[in-house]
């Protein structure tokens, strides 16, 4: 049975969660929107607008520098589904404050509520990733992830539309209309919010340190405690940084580059990133096939740099003919290219930041994963920062051009992207295993969502066909999996170092290398007792006929030390593939009868560790594969 992410949307455990945090985004970009309405609607000086856009971006930022480490402990030690429930209920008071500056034309109170918005969501970001991976299974974790993504991006966008039409479409009434908008909007996030189910609190016993300073400290040690994890919040933060330097041109890039003749260009290039975030977001659940593939990373950190290259050379000048609405622009020649463009950016950078949230959700201990997003929103809040003084710097002071700006920006996303990838060689690894399996199969998988366990220590079984029979079970398993293989295939060239990366187990027999073997044992053993997933191929070898080999007795061996669950797996359609035995020997390989031939990897219910021995499992793999014992 196909899966589709959306049926997400319609389960108690998911769907009032995405309502209230999109409808949270929604309200805060109806109200900071709202704001530069009042003040075009009461008709103050360019000066004093100029004061707020550079004002009230400060204002909001502020609170992630300041509380995000009181904000994290927080998320660790309450249960997540009550701490939503404050936060909204925080909106409504801090919304109706606002209320009152509108009604007031305040701009004091405005400015005050602005930066308690900041405040209320700070508090709530880390609830915000930390509470999906206790209401979704490992294998939804992307596919929830871009949906958060999706409306998050759509949220803003549209947050943003509505709100700088109210005082346009109220008149003299814009301001009532404007307070009781924000405050309806809280009240129902929060009545929603009580509709989301109980989620445990990750570490309810965390004593709260109230000091900002050596916390945040702390919090940041945390998100670099793993290295995978640690990049991924670098890249996470970096996806910040892209996105602020790119939307803060956008306004200024509408009006010269593309001609222009108020904000509606604006507008509609914003929406043009934004549909491509969300759609790309929502890409990644079916690139990935439900795991989480950190492998997309590359894909989407390049297609940035690519489609903003491709916009600089699209109109690197000023625009042909100014005063253009919608209509006008699409008549230009070229048009269609910047619409791909900006369109490609956001579908890019949607697939790359998707990956990189399921990561730092699925590495990341329960426990301390609220303080690893607080940590990360702290770096976020910098990069923002820092992208925006850029901005400033590059163009007053070295008087760049956007497109400019752009072709700089795209540059350094190529070499950022290419840095990271080399400090965490996974990235990359993952990358080609994705690229490998996808051009060459079309993959089926069934009973793996089922029988493989969403956490703790599994050993998986499954018959050996062929040189990508790791990188296929890779690709279908939700969870990172550590592959035991005969040192001669681990030592293939090229494929080596994918399996270095990946920290496969190389083994040898008693008689080739004794020590070998001894180690390989311990590793495992040392892997299950950590809680990972491990597989073992018990053949021994390649099949050279096709059919399954009797399963050798060191399947017992790792049992017997450690009785964890046994998950038998089964490889249907590898013995077509160039990498198997099926024309004699490997020597002898060529190309697959038809290209992307459909594998199917089978999972069978989990045995008990205790029971099972090298004959149960085989036989049970072998009916997997409709082979008779």
């Amino acid at each position: 049975m196909a899966h589709n992410q959306f049926a997400l949307l319609k389960q108690r455990r998911f769907a009032p969660f995405f309502t209230v945090q999109a409808l949270g985004a929604f309200n805060d970009n109806v109200y900071r929107q709202a704001i530069i309405g009042l003040l075009f609607w009461l008709g103050v000086s360019t000066q004093e607008r100029t004061l707020y856009t550079n004002l009230a971006p400060a204002l909001f930022i502020l609170p992630y520098f300041l509380f995000s480490a009181t904000a994290g402990q927080i998320a660790e030690k309450l249960e997540k589904s009550k701490l939503i429930r404050i936060t909204t209920a925080l909106e409504i008071l801090i919304m109706s404050l606002a209320a009152a500056g509108f009604l007031l034309q305040d701009m004091t109170v405005l400015l005050v509520a602005l930066f308690c918005t900041g405040m209320q969501s700070t508090l709530f970001g880390p609830v915000k990733y930390s509470i999906l991976p206790s209401v979704l299974k490992p294998e939804e974790l992307t596919g929830g992830n871009g949906l958060v993504e999706m409306g998050t991006s759509m949220s803003i966008l549209v947050g943003m539309i509505f709100g700088g039409l109210i005082f346009k479409l109220a008149g003299e009434h814009g301001p009532v209309v404007a307070a009781s908008a924000i405050v309806l909007l809280a009240i129902t996030g929060n009545i929603i919010s009580r509709a989301i189910p109980r989620a445990e609190a990750g570490a309810p016993d965390l004593a709260i340190n109230w000091n900002p300073i050596p916390e945040s400290i702390a919090i940041w040690k945390l998100t670099r405690k793993q290295r995978a994890v640690g990049n991924a919040v670098l890249g996470v933060s970096w996806f910040w940084f892209v996105g602020t330097v790119l939307t803060a041109q956008l306004p200024t890039y509408a009006e010269l580059n593309l001609g222009g003749a108020d904000t509606t260009l604006y507008v509609f290039a914003l929406a043009l990133f934004s549909v491509g975030v969300g759609a790309g977001s929502l890409l990644c659940e079916k690139l990935s096939a439900r795991t989480v593939e950190i492998g997309l990373v590359p894909v989407g950190a390049f297609g940035i740099s690519a489609f903003l290259l491709d916009l600089y050379f699209a109109r690197s000048g000023l625009a042909p003919v100014g005063g253009l609405g919608i209509g006008g622009f699409l008549q230009q020649p070229g048009s269609v290219r910047i619409v791909l463009d900006l369109v490609g950016i956001g579908l890019s950078a949607g697939i790359f930041v998707v990956p990189l949230f399921a990561l730092i959700q699925s590495r990341s201990p329960s426990h301390e994963m609220a303080r690893v997003i607080a940590g990360m929103n702290i770096q976020n809040a910098a990069f923002i920062v820092l992208a925006a003084v850029l901005g400033i710097v590059v163009q007053r002071y070295l008087d760049w051009s956007i497109p400019q700006v752009l072709l700089a920006l795209a540059v350094l996303n190529a070499l950022v992207a290419l840095w990271i990838f080399t400090i965490v060689p996974e990235f990359l690894m993952r990358f080609l295993s994705w690229v490998l399996v996808r051009t060459l199969y079309r993959l089926r998988v069934r009973g793996v969502e089922t029988h493989v366990p969403d956490e703790g220590a599994a050993l998986i079984v499954c018959n050996h066909v062929s040189y990508m029979d790791a990188l296929i079970l890779a690709a279908s398993i939700p969870r990172p999996v550590r592959f035991v293989m005969y040192y001669k295939i681990f030592n293939v060239p090229v494929m080596r170092w994918i399996f270095r990366t990946a920290k496969a187990i190389p083994i040898a027999g008693a008689r080739e290398d004794p020590a070998l073997m001894q180690r390989a044992f311990d590793r495992i053993d040392a892997a299950l007792a950590d809680g990972e997933i491990v597989c073992i191929f018990p053949e021994g070898a390649l099949t050279r006929d096709g059919a399954i080999a009797p399963f050798k007795s060191g399947v017992e061996r790792i049992l017997e030390r450690r009785p964890v669950p046994v998950v038998p797996m089964a490889l249907r359609g590898m013995w077509a593939s160039m990498w198997s035995r099926r024309d004699g020997r490997l020597s002898r390989m060529r190309v697959p009868r038809r290209c992307r031939a459909h594998v199917e990897v089978v999972a069978a219910t989990p045995v008990d560790g205790a029971l099972a021995d090298a004959q149960t499992l085989e036989a049970a793999v072998r009916a997997l594969r409709g082979e008779a014992a």
